[in-house]
């Protein structure tokens, strides 16, 4: 979706349209965490005494507690010791002479003109930086984040909010290059007004990273005080972050100890790990590579994991790890610009989109093969976590990986893990294990690991020499399809189509297309999106959810309505409020009952999350098309409040104005946007359509040119530029424009109907069927 569009967000996912990767989210990633102790802004949660006497039902009937990991590691020694000292355990910490592991020496750093200062007072930690306001401010440093291999440090604000000071101190050895204090935006000069200042929302440990550093987290946000009472169980990641509460767990040892009831299922946790018992890889004759002696059923593990080593939105309040992934968490799919067109990974995105993408995944590989889930680390060094599954006689030769032994080249992982830095020096593999496709960076302009390293080559030569060696690759990768939809190839209905029927494909893939599909809906891509609503993958069904307000009104309710029975609560939240203002009243009353219990989900969720614009843009949204005008202006006037750099409010808000009959108040919108946001082409071209409405043209031509020459410019600005030019009588100018735009934008169907439009317009009957002729390839 074109976050910057005249439609409303969708915005549970909570990425912004300017790079996402500069957003605090990256923390997520770092998950660390110290002792269990409390401070200020905190709550623990401590299971009470339970009698031996207590019976089964009377603990089936209590509801579960938090009981804190030193419970845990009194009768789970080895794994209590593991967990220490590990990036969980120390994933929060309260900032003290034992944790901070900054230089606050009085140290100065200097960023863009600013010197920012770390020293201690009165045995506390303090830096003096900018503020909101951009005045040097003193302010002592509440608690630690992270540890390696960077730490961030937290600063309390006033309405319960910690803010994430992005100066940030390096903890690699020095001849690594760390021992420094550094700007998480190096290149970018953030100010006290811009959107990612670390005073503001998208520094905000709250909502952006706290219940992925923290157990038991409940953000508690106010939107009627725009104020956070943000409690936790754990200041860290501890065992119940991942296990769930554990009273029921303590009543069990006391019933099983007691022969009372030993029969308390998956003895006293909403869920057991349990689906790597009696599992064993075995090594197959002539392939090298070990299969598990049975398949994995279930994803438990790999989803309690993805509820934080993933990109995604937190939906919905009190998530455990037991309600189901999709009950609680919208992931995002591969969407530009996270991902590249081949799923290989441009932004953060923590490991799970790109893990499902790989053969690992759909061999039965968990998270726990590979990774010891108590103290992080993994289960062997280099090549030999590989060699677990993957016969070293075979692969780790020369022969297969082409590189002389124990060079860099020689290393599995630079092959197929390559890493990529996130937050300045944070270097991640990525998880999908992919096979080196130069022929695709050839096409498509990806990156592949052999020209990372043989930078002097073009993809072409790595291209071939794999070939050479292995034959060629594979012809049907979904990375085609996708670029196809990404950037409107003449067949990307059909090349998505194809993706989402191709079941050998990875399901996150196929999910992509299917949110891809809906920009190009026809009497041929319609069938292929209602095959969609009634499967049973999760992952389509939430792709479809999630753009399904880009249908047609009148396809809507066909398309959607049976993914109000999916079982994904956020699946079925998102489809209510794509159904939000239409007619219903003549669908059985079973459907209109489970709409009004989606709807309410939905509110649920929007309102746990009304602390960002975007959801508070689509709360407007939501009510405006159900002719709740004044709910809908009191939204979109909240969002620009909280965030007066926020495009797409100022729109929607003018928009409203628009269809209230009120032109004059929504120009007003817009041009107090322009003083506002960093984005301006969206309000110019807004603005410019005002004006032509109200039939000042002349006015008008300026904002419309504005926004066609921005440098994020869109096709749809180019081609409305260039109509009213020619509508104006500048014709020639108007085709140049449009000539500009084609070498920009060469798939775009408007930009080539107009050219042929126009051509015909002026006579030049050649270059018009020249025009018309290409857009038949399209139909």
């Amino acid at each position: 979706m074109d976050c910057y569009s005249n439609k409303t967000i969708d915005a549970s996912l909570l990425i912004s349209c300017r790079s996402i990767s500069y957003f605090l989210i990256f923390i997520f990633s770092l998950l660390s965490g110290c002792d269990s102790s409390t401070q200020e802004n905190t709550a623990t949660t401590t299971a009470p005494i339970v009698s031996e006497k207590s019976t089964s039902t009377e603990l089936i009937e209590a509801a579960p507690e938090y009981v804190g990991s030193q419970q845990c590691a009194s009768c789970h020694a080895q794994q209590g010791q593991e967990w220490q000292g590990s990036h969980h355990d120390l994933a929060m910490q309260p900032a003290d002479t034992t944790t901070v592991l900054g230089n606050f020496n009085n140290a100065k750093f200097v960023y863009y003109g600013i010197e920012s200062t770390f020293y201690k007072k009165e045995n506390r930690f303090y830096v003096s930086t900018d503020g909101p306001d951009g005045q040097l401010t003193e302010y002592p440093i509440a608690y630690t984040f992270g540890v390696d291999p960077l730490q961030q440090y937290l600063i309390a604000f006033p309405g319960g909010r910690l803010q994430a000071l992005n100066i940030v101190w390096d903890t690699r050895a020095k001849e690594e290059g760390g021992q420094r204090w550094f700007h998480l935006h190096p290149d970018e000069e953030i100010k006290f007004s811009d959107e990612l200042h670390w005073t503001g929302i998208n520094y905000n440990w709250n909502h952006m990273c706290a219940d992925c550093h923290s157990t038991n987290l409940q953000k508690g946000y106010d939107k009627t005080t725009n104020a956070y009472a943000t409690t936790w169980s754990e200041i860290n990641v501890g065992c119940e972050a991942c296990h769930g509460p554990a009273s029921r767990h303590l009543q069990w040892t006391i019933t099983s100890a007691s022969k009372t009831d030993a029969a308390i299922e998956n003895k006293g946790f909403a869920q057991s790990f349990d689906e790597r018992k009696n599992v064993s890889w075995q090594f197959q004759k002539g392939s090298g590579i070990a299969q598990r002696n049975h398949p994995k059923i279930t994803n438990k593990e790999i989803n309690t994991c993805a509820s934080c080593h993933s990109r995604r939105g937190t939906a919905y309040p009190h998530a455990r790890p037991a309600d189901g992934f999709l009950n609680s968490f919208q992931p995002a799919l591969l969407d530009d610009p996270l991902y590249y067109a081949d799923g290989q990974v441009n932004e953060e995105v923590y490991v799970y989109g790109s893990f499902l993408q790989s053969k690992m995944y759909h061999a039965g590989v968990t998270c726990s093969d590979c990774h010891n889930p108590h103290n992080l680390e993994l289960k062997a060094e280099g090549n030999l976590v590989c060699a677990q599954c993957h016969l070293p006689a075979k692969f780790d030769t020369q022969d297969h990986h082409l590189h002389s032994t124990g060079s860099a080249g020689s290393q599995c992982v630079n092959c197929h893990m390559p890493e990529k830095n996130f937050m300045v020096v944070d270097a991640r593999n990525d998880h999908s294990f992919r096979i080196p496709r130069p022929d695709i960076s050839a096409d498509l302009g990806t990156p592949n690991t052999c020209n990372q390293c043989h930078s002097d080559k073009e993809p072409q030569w790595a291209a071939k020499v794999l070939e050479g060696k292995f034959g060629k690759p594979e012809s049907n990768h979904y990375a085609y399809a996708i670029a196809a939809g990404r950037y409107g190839w003449p067949d990307a209905d059909q090349r998505l189509a194809q993706l989402i029927n191709d079941t050998s494909q990875p399901e996150i893939a196929r999910a992509t297309a299917v949110s891809l599909l809906t920009n190009y809906l026809s009497n041929s891509t319609i069938p292929v999106l209602q095959f969609v609503a009634q499967s049973d993958s999760p992952l389509m069904s939430l792709a479809l959810a999630r753009s399904a307000d880009r249908l047609p009104d009148q396809y809507r309710p066909a398309l959607t309505l049976p993914l109000l029975f999916d079982p994904s609560k956020v699946t079925r939240g998102l489809t209510a409020s794509a159904l939000s203002g239409l007619p219903m009243e003549q669908f059985p009353a079973d459907v209109q009952k489970r709409l009004a219990r989606a709807s309410e989900d939905y509110l649920v969720s929007a309102n746990f999350n009304a602390d960002r614009p975007e959801v508070l843009t689509n709360l407007g949204g939501y009510y405006a098309k159900q002719g709740l005008f004044q709910e809908a202006q009191e939204y979109f006037h909240k969002a620009v409040t909280i965030a007066p750099y926020y495009t797409p409010a100022y729109i929607n808000l003018a928009d409203l104005q628009r269809v209230l009959g009120d032109e004059s108040e929504a120009q007003k919108v817009l041009q107090l946007a322009l003083d506002k946001v960093i984005n301006k082409a969206p309000v110019q071209h807004a603005l410019g359509l005002s004006l032509v409405r109200e039939q000042r043209v002349g006015e008008a031509m300026d904002y419309l040119r504005q926004a066609a020459e921005a440098d994020n410019e869109t096709g749809r600005y180019a081609y409305v530029y260039a109509i009213a030019l020619h509508s104006s009588g500048k014709s020639d100018h108007a085709l140049n424009v449009l000539d500009e735009a084609r070498a920009k934008f060469p798939t775009d169907r408007e930009i080539i109907a107009a050219l042929a439009s126009i051509n015909r317009d002026l006579g030049r009957e050649s270059q018009a069927k020249a025009y018309e002729n290409e857009l038949k390839a399209y139909e």
